[in-house]
C-alpha cells in the first residue's frame, strides 16, 4: 500500500440534503435514469390516490401519457387542500417539497407502487416542470414548480363544478435524457394492480404522437380469477372448464390469501405471487406454502379414487405444476420483505397457513367436482417425466 497521506478526514465528508440529494443522485430515489426510472415517477404520485380508491375516498384514477411527453394523473376525490389541515395531515405543497425516508410495508388494505417509498417530493424534484391542481369546495387551486421549487404560490383560478386532485408533470431531460415511458409497462402494473384489488377503478391513455390516443380501464371485479384468465389465454384449451379459486382470512397470519388456479394443455407453468400487491419474483413463504397445499391436495384425491397405487410415488410438484396457471397472493399487516428489491415474503406463519388452506380447499373442489378432477390428475399423470 502507498504511504502517501491524502488528507482525508471530515471536511472533505459532502452532505447533500432535500432537493440536491435527488438531482445528484437519482437512481438512489428512482432505481435509474432510464425507464424503470420513469415510471417510478409515475408510481409516486399514483400511489395516494389508488389507496384513496380502495379507502372509498376516491371512485377511479386517471392516468395519461400527453403530448408532451408528459404525465397527468387525475382523481375524483374532495381535493387535497394545499396546507395542512388540523385532522388531515400535510398538505399537498408539504408533499411536493418533502422526501419521505422511505417507508415501512403498509397493513394488508395498503397499496405501495413505488418500490422505494419516497413520495412525490422525489417526482417534483427530477421533473423540469409541475403542475399541481386542486379542484376543492367550489374553486380551482394551481401551483406551478420548475425542478422541484415552487415558482407560483397556490393561486385559485377559477371556480370548480368537481372535485379531485390532478398532478402533471414532465420528466427533466437533464437528468432522464431520451428516455420514455412505456405504455406497456405501465399497463402491466396497473393491470395487476387492478386484478388483485377488486375495488381499483384505473384508466391508462395515451396521447402522444404519431400514434392514435389509445385507453384501456383496468377494472376486475372477478379478482384473481379473472387474472388467471387472463394469464391463461394463450395457453391452449383447458383441462377443465371453471377456475378453481378461494379466498381465506387467517388470523394466525394477520392476513388474507386469495388464490386462483387452472389447468391447461401447455407445458408451461404460469404462476405469479404477490404480496400486499407487490410482485415477489423470488417466491417466499406463501409459494411454498402453495406448492405444499397444492401437492397434499392432488395426491391425497389420486390415492383415495386409486388412480395412483401403493407402490406408486406422490406425483412431483413439477409434474403438477406443469401446465398450471395460478395467481398466490397474501395481504398482511406486517409483510416481511427479503432481499435487495423485496421481491421474496419471509413470514414465517404464511406457509402452513397457505399450506392448509390450499389442501383443503382444493381438497373440497376436487372431490365435488370428480369429472374435472379426474381430467386434472390424468392430465398430471400423463405429463413427460423429465
Amino acid at each position: 500500500m502507498s504511504e502517501r497521506n491524502d488528507g482525508y478526514d471530515a471536511t472533505r465528508i459532502q452532505v447533500l440534503e432535500g432537493l440536491e440529494a435527488i438531482r445528484k443522485r437519482p437512481g438512489m430515489y428512482v432505481g435509474s435514469t432510464g425507464e424503470r426510472g420513469l415510471h417510478e415517477l409515475v408510481f409516486n404520485v399514483a400511489d395516494r390516490p389508488v389507496n384513496e380508491v380502495l379507502a372509498g375516498r376516491v371512485g377511479s384514477v386517471d392516468v395519461t401519457l400527453t403530448p408532451d411527453g408528459g404525465v397527468r394523473i387525475a382523481d375524483d376525490g374532495p381535493g387535497i387542500p394545499f396546507e395542512s389541515e388540523a385532522a388531515g395531515g400535510p398538505g399537498l405543497e408539504a408533499r411536493l417539497t418533502r422526501v419521505h425516508a422511505g417507508t415501512e410495508p403498509g397493513v394488508r388494505h395498503d397499496v405501495a407502487l413505488d418500490l422505494y417509498g419516497r413520495g412525490l417530493g422525489v417526482t417534483n424534484a427530477l421533473s423540469s416542470r409541475l403542475t399541481a391542481e386542486v379542484q376543492r369546495e367550489g374553486t380551482r387551486w394551481i401551483q406551478e414548480y420548475a425542478r422541484g421549487v415552487a415558482v407560483t404560490r397556490p393561486t385559485a383560478a377559477r371556480p370548480a363544478t368537481g372535485s379531485g386532485t390532478t398532478i402533471a408533470f414532465l420528466a427533466d431531460p437533464d437528468i432522464f435524457g431520451t428516455a420514455e415511458f412505456s405504455f406497456t409497462a405501465l399497463a402491466k402494473r396497473f393491470r395487476e394492480l387492478a386484478f388483485l384489488n377488486r375495488d381499483l377503478d384505473i384508466t391508462l391513455t395515451d396521447e402522444r404522437p404519431p400514434r392514435q390516443s389509445r385507453s384501456e380501464r383496468f377494472r376486475f371485479p372477478g379478482g384473481a380469477r379473472d387474472f388467471v384468465a387472463f394469464l391463461n389465454a394463450q395457453a391452449g384449451a383447458p383441462v377443465h372448464p371453471d377456475v378453481f379459486g378461494f379466498e381465506r382470512k387467517d388470523p394466525r397470519m394477520a392476513g388474507t390469501l386469495e388464490v386462483a388456479l387452472w389447468w391447461c394443455g401447455s407445458h408451461e407453468e404460469r404462476v405469479v405471487s404477490f404480496a400486499n400487491s407487490r410482485p415477489t419474483p423470488g417466491g417466499g413463504t406463501h409459494m411454498v406454502g402453495f406448492r405444499d397445499g397444492l401437492a397434499a391436495a392432488v395426491n391425497t384425491y389420486a390415492r383415495e379414487q386409486r388412480l395412483l397405487t401403493a407402490a406408486d410415488p406422490d406425483l412431483s410438484a413439477d409434474r403438477i405444476g406443469e401446465g398450471l396457471t395460478a395467481v398466490v397472493s397474501v395481504k398482511l399487516d406486517h409483510p416481511e420483505f427479503l432481499g435487495s428489491t423485496g421481491g421474496v415474503l419471509g413470514n414465517a406463519t404464511v406457509r402452513p397457513c397457505v399450506a392448509e388452506a390450499v389442501r383443503e380447499h382444493l381438497s373440497s373442489w376436487l372431490e365435488t367436482h370428480p369429472e374435472q378432477a379426474s381430467a386434472v390428475v390424468g392430465r398430471i399423470q400423463g405429463t413427460r417425466q423429465d
